[in-house]
């Protein structure tokens, strides 16, 4: 590792421990944001394999985040504690995104993400009719966290930064070792990749499976911290609108950029909101496609400073 791969692995961990203090040093909002920070980062990076690495425009993000809630949910419901019930979760969501993966994947471009973005709309009807299991559209209470608001926030915060770290530490593995190096060949030009021997489709499903774990683990992990689920909250069409422009927001197929993107995002999200309360969302959405037009690479583009924000492709 260079020095500069050292200097970003000490910012990251300075943020890291800037997050565990929140709870003690920072307000109720502060650690209602952060959490919100540790969230989208997990989703961000868990989208940044399918749709960074390998250039799979992927909006199927919120179809696994509502999977995660509902089956953490309807298990807790059932008895199951908490964390063995995200576990559950997980397990449920990997599996899930690999058998449609190995399905949807041998679609390309828009008709790949058609196809994914019909994953969304697809549960969400299923979760709104099922009503015998799901409880339709009046939504499903999730046993609350005892100890008390200040409590159950720490825990949370905690909880969603631990699959944000699991999450960044996947990356690692994937943006260092072979599968990062097939995945950036299929982004090249998928079928000179399977030319020279890389096996496209099994390197696909790995990077959709990756997305779907990470993702509905944080969704699992949401149902607990809302204690409360509807279809239309976690399969918000939104929410799998915002993770993408995350990513490229800050730099997509990087290690580093869909973490600065997340953080960009949600700090202007946050100040453009209290500045600008009607037309908030007109007036960042002006501003992101700005960026975004005029940094197709992210902001690890700018490279400032060259020594720390130096771009993470091959």
């Amino acid at each position: 590792m260079t020095r500069a791969d050292f200097a970003k692995l000490g910012l990251l961990g300075l943020g890291v421990l800037g997050m565990l203090a929140v709870p003690v040093l920072g307000d109720n909002y502060l650690v209602r944001l952060c959490t919100f920070v540790a969230m989208y980062s997990a989703m961000a990076l868990a989208w940044n394999f399918i749709g960074g690495y390998a250039g799979y425009p992927s909006f199927a993000t919120a179809a696994f985040f509502g999977l995660g809630a509902y089956v953490g949910a309807l298990l807790q419901n059932h008895g199951v504690p908490m964390v063995p019930a995200w576990i559950a979760a997980m397990l449920v969501s990997a599996g899930f995104s690999l058998a449609v993966g190995a399905m949807i994947l041998r679609l390309r471009g828009h008709y790949f993400a058609v196809g994914s973005i019909a994953l969304v709309e697809i549960l969400r009807q299923v979760a709104s009719t099922w009503r015998d299991v799901t409880g339709g559209g009046n939504g499903l209470n999730v046993p609350m966290l005892p100890g008390g608001p200040g409590f159950a926030g720490m825990v949370f915060l905690y909880s969603m930064l631990a699959i944000a770290l699991l999450a960044f530490a996947a990356t690692l593995w994937v943006d260092k070792g072979r599968l990062g190096f097939g995945l950036r060949c299929i982004r090249q030009n998928e079928d000179a990749a399977n030319m020279v021997g890389i096996d496209a489709d099994r390197y696909k499903t790995i990077a959709f499976t990756l997305s779907g774990l990470f993702c509905g683990t944080a969704g699992a992990a949401y149902a607990s911290w809302v204690a409360y689920i509807d279809p239309s909250d976690t399969f918000n069409i939104l929410t799998t609108l915002k993770v993408p422009v995350m990513v490229m927001l800050g730099g997509a197929g990087t290690l580093y950029g869909p973490l600065i993107g997340v953080i960009v995002f949600i700090v202007l999200e946050e100040t453009i909101w209290s500045s600008f309360l009607e037309l908030h969302q007109a007036v960042l959405g002006t501003i992101i496609v700005i960026l975004v037009f005029f940094l197709p690479g992210g902001l690890l583009k700018l490279r400032l400073p060259a020594a720390l924000l130096s771009g993470g492709r091959r």
